[in-house]
């Protein structure tokens, strides 16, 4: 590659100019122990040596397998820093789907967290031919262990091979709508997410970040900017609600991010009361929208210290609502996803890629640099999803003459019933607001006389019970007969993506037994 002094800086090389900083200071702590940022350093250049030991060169794909623990987070920098691109399987993913990705990807290096993940991280090693080598963190009988080779390494200096235009990161998405999609960053993409993080989010002065949510994604985004201001990262593996709220007392935490079924839950648990949150600044909130209801419920029992983040594997961060937009007396803000990052060119096109006018819904359109470069090996998909220079999102919003956004709902999730469109999450906010429910999801279904129906799947709060046709007028008064659910399924449980959306492919897939579905 051609230098360029307008290229920047690798991921690697921002991760160790952050931990070449702040020395003594305590980097991570909980899942796993904790370290230092002088520790980390040392780990990564230990890491590297075993790694380049092993075969592992500039070029090369690694996957990563694991619990929010440092020394897998560490290895993956480690990794990147060599100039290898990193791929992180969900750890709650299926074997089928992280077995897809080894393949899609042509990984070659698999890195397993043995305590949480060994036979899944065997099964995955012994069932593709195309793997090098299976990295361990601890000793298993399929792979090196790279704890016991990085201590026999000695000290070495951790180094930053790569270039701001080598591959730095192959994500995939989650899925929801379709097979997963390796989305592809260089590093000065990756590097853009980083520093949009770091200017858009109003973190506190004093940041202990909670990492509950898998570092895997989103929340990974969040590690770099903390240690980049010195803060700490406490790692806590797996989401139980009294244990976060426990963590956050103890800890002192400032700033953590959760999804929305998250905070429903802390919402819920009866210790929310007798818990002391006074640390808590910043509690950021994404991959799916808080119902308005629900919010104010948080805001009235938890604090003004809630902010919205807007974006997908393709493009992120693209839109922010910050903590001073979370307003009760200015609650139809509630329903806005924000207001669009700096670093980002917003628009809301239409079908013809052409401006809709202020008011009516149109799909979220970006570009900026923390755009993806491409879809791993699926050059039409890249066409059709970047044409004409802006990432199209597949998500419909509208915009107030102030500039917020705000989203009606995913292209693909719209339902034609009877001719009209009907976007659910106009219906999921009605339903979600009466105080007996705590969850909502809203799908289309085959019907014989309207094409696809409204249904409406409810989950009721501990000890309530629904009227369903009460729902039904519920929605009818406010948004009109046609979004009225023509009928109202009450369950306990909503099935959730990996990454805790609710997950309406396989909702639907429960009604449509083998029906083609039109969209759009």
């Amino acid at each position: 590659m051609t230098a360029n002094p307008q290229n920047g800086m690798t991921s690697g090389g921002l991760v160790l100019r952050a931990l070449r900083r702040w020395g003594d200071r305590v980097a991570f702590s909980g899942h796993g122990g904790s370290v230092t940022y002088a520790q980390a350093l040392d780990l990564v250049g230990r890491y590297q040596a075993a790694m380049t030991e092993a075969g592992a060169k500039r070029g090369d794909r690694l996957a990563l397998l694991n619990a929010n623990r440092a020394d897998a987070w560490l290895a993956g920098m480690a990794a990147q820093a060599l100039g290898l691109c990193a791929t992180p399987l969900h750890p709650m993913g299926s074997a089928d789907d992280q077995a897809f990705i080894l393949e899609d990807a042509g990984i070659d290096f698999l890195l397993v967290d043995v305590d949480g993940h060994g036979e899944r991280g065997g099964a995955l090693s012994k069932g593709n031919n195309r793997l090098r080598r299976t990295f361990t963190l601890g000793p298993a009988d399929y792979g090196l262990d790279l704890t016991a080779a990085a201590e026999a390494a000695g000290a070495v200096t951790a180094v930053d091979q790569a270039q701001p235009g080598d591959f730095a990161w192959l994500a995939y998405t989650g899925g929801t709508t379709g097979k997963s999609k390796g989305v592809l960053r260089r590093h000065a993409s990756n590097v853009a997410v980083t520093t949009a993080n770091l200017a858009e989010f109003e973190w506190p002065a004093e940041s202990t970040f909670l990492a509950v949510a898998p570092i895997s994604h989103v929340a990974g985004t969040k590690l770099a900017p903390i240690l980049l201001r010195g803060g700490r990262v406490h790692l806590q593996n797996g989401f139980d609600p009294e244990a976060v709220l426990r963590t956050i007392a103890e800890q002192r935490i400032s700033v953590a991010l959760l999804v929305p079924t998250m905070i429903y839950l802390l919402l819920d648990h009866p210790k929310l009361g007798d818990t002391d949150l006074s640390s808590l600044d910043l509690l950021m909130y994404g991959t799916s929208p808080m119902s308005p209801g629900r919010l104010l419920e948080a805001l009235e029992r938890i604090g003004p210290v809630f902010c919205q983040l807007y974006g997908q594997t393709e493009g992120y961060p693209i839109s922010v609502l910050r903590k001073g937009d979370h307003d009760a007396a200015a609650a139809d803000l509630f329903a806005s996803c924000g207001h669009p990052v700096s670093s980002m060119a917003v628009a809301l096109l239409d079908e013809d890629d052409q401006p809709v006018k202020d008011g009516e819904a149109g799909e979220i359109c970006a570009r900026g640099p923390q755009v993806m470069d491409e879809y791993w090996r699926r050059p039409e998909q890249t066409e059709e999803t970047l044409a004409k220079g802006w990432l199209h999102t597949g998500d419909m919003a509208w915009r107030d003459d102030r500039g917020y956004l705000y989203i009606v709902d995913r292209k693909k999730d719209m339902i034609v019933s009877g001719g009209f469109n009907v976007f659910p999450r106009e219906v999921e906010d009605v339903l979600a607001a009466h105080p007996d429910v705590a969850m909502a999801a809203v799908i289309g279904v085959p019907d014989e006389k309207w094409g696809e129906a409204v249904k409406a799947v409810v989950v009721p709060k501990a000890g309530a019970k629904l009227d369903t046709q009460a729902l039904i007028e519920r929605v009818k008064a406010s948004k009109g007969p046609v979004h009225a659910p023509k009928s109202v399924d009450v369950v306990d449980a909503i099935p959730l993506t990996a990454i805790g959306k609710p997950d309406k492919k396989v909702l639907r897939e429960r009604y449509w037994q083998g029906q083609s579905r039109r969209v759009g």
